[in-house]
């Protein structure tokens, strides 16, 4: 072979992996394009912000991302602490000390016999590893130990978390407030959630929906109507099962942090429990649409707002049918 026959398979070899990048750049275009023409599909995400709006803005709104587990764990964290009339300061250093201990993952697992959400240890009266993994009662029993620290709401929050942790990190809980106080406000305050990703495919269980929310807000006054099953809507059409939620506090009158909270749940819950469309005040959240954000509607539809839920503290929740 002669010295001018070999740099042709080189030429060759660039000129095939010129175009196979060609041919994936094409694949990426196309798929990036087909995401944008669906309106939200892609790897399910979630993100908090401290106003409620459009969460990708570029104005001052502060803003943290996470995993649909994370979020789902994050509003239960919120919820208990909402339902239990705490201040936001107190959801603030519980979801600080859970994004310090786990990150907002239930683990199985920890230091020693370390588990669940807060790294809480059986060993030393937390309760059962069954009931330490439960996010429900884990958030539960942080909050009965930090309302028993006198001043809690006034301490640093590391100082706070650490009377009810006694970690052998004390220091290490303070530089998770700024996030945990946005996601305070995307639960319980001016903020909101947005969760992208697919709509749920499987369907959901209208009563176990129904079954969480009174397990975390019975105490605190929600009312509920009953679960309905699928049904149709009088044009041969299915209509998802559907759970309403009111919480009513002092004389009736609606709690709006409350309702707050548990539109955020059931947002960050989504898709854990095949939910579809939330609906709270004249605002809509559709699964799979809009890239997770909320919508301004006010018209009363399907899966948008209705201007009179916002008056009445009523929450619409849909699971897939």
């Amino acid at each position: 072979m002669s010295q001018s026959d070999l740099p042709r398979p080189r030429r060759r070899r660039r000129l095939r992996t010129a175009a196979g990048l060609c041919v994936l750049l094409a694949l990426v275009g196309y798929l990036v394009v087909r995401f944008e023409s669906m309106g939200g599909g892609g790897a399910p995400h979630c993100t908090a912000s401290d106003l409620a709006g459009d969460a990708s803005g570029g104005d001052s709104r502060r803003t943290y991302d996470m995993t649909p587990e994370q979020a789902a764990n994050a509003a239960t964290i919120a919820a208990v602490g909402v339902a239990r009339g705490l201040p936001d300061r107190a959801v603030t250093i519980a979801l600080a000390t859970a994004m310090q201990e786990s990150a907002l993952r239930n683990l199985n697992h920890g230091d020693r016999d370390s588990l669940g959400l807060f790294q809480q240890r059986p060993s030393q009266g937390w309760g059962t590893p069954e009931q330490i993994r439960d996010p429900v009662y884990s958030a539960g029993i942080f909050y009965d130990r930090l309302v028993q620290v006198k001043g809690y709401s006034r301490l640093p929050l590391t100082e706070a978390a650490q009377k009810v942790q006694l970690s052998g990190y004390p220091q290490a809980y303070a530089k998770h407030e700024p996030d945990a106080t946005v996601l305070t406000a995307a639960f319980a305050g001016a903020g909101e959630l947005t969760c992208g990703g697919p709509a749920p495919t499987d369907p959901g269980d209208p009563q176990k929906v129904q079954t969480e929310l009174t397990r975390i807000f019975a105490k605190a006054g929600l009312h509920s109507s009953p679960a309905e099953p699928s049904r149709t809507d009088g044009r041969g059409g299915a209509k998802e099962p559907e759970v309403t939620m009111v919480e009513k506090r002092d004389g009736g009158e609606p709690a709006v942090r409350g309702s707050r909270a548990i539109a955020g749940w059931a947002v960050a819950n989504a898709r854990g429990m095949n939910i579809v469309r939330v609906s709270y005040g004249q605002r809509g959240w559709i699964a799979g649409q809009k890239k997770g954000r909320w919508q301004e509607t006010g018209d009363g539809k399907s899966g948008g707002g209705d201007p009179h839920n916002a008056a009445n503290g009523e929450i619409r929740i849909f699971v897939k049918g």
